[in-house]
C-alpha cells in the first residue's frame, strides 16, 4: 500500500523547522557566517604580514636565549 504524497508545504516546513525554531538567532548565525566567509577570503594586508614574519623570526631567538 502506497502512502499518499505529502503536502509540499508541510515538507518545506519540516525542512525549515529547526531554523524557524531559532527565529532571529538563525538569521544572525547565517549573517555572521556570511561575514566570516568574506573575511577569510580577503588578503592579509602587507603591513600585518610583515609583522607576523617579524614575530616568527624573534620567537625562535627568544627560545634559545
Amino acid at each position: 500500500m502506497k502512502k499518499p504524497n505529502p503536502d509540499p508545504e508541510k515538507a518545506d516546513r519540516r525542512r525549515n523547522g529547526s531554523a524557524e525554531l531559532l527565529g532571529p538567532n538563525s538569521e544572525i548565525g547565517r549573517k555572521l557566517k556570511q561575514y566570516y566567509d568574506g573575511l577569510v577570503s580577503e588578503e592579509i594586508p602587507d603591513r600585518f604580514a610583515q609583522l607576523l614574519r617579524q614575530l616568527e623570526q624573534t620567537e625562535p631567538a627568544e627560545k634559545k636565549g
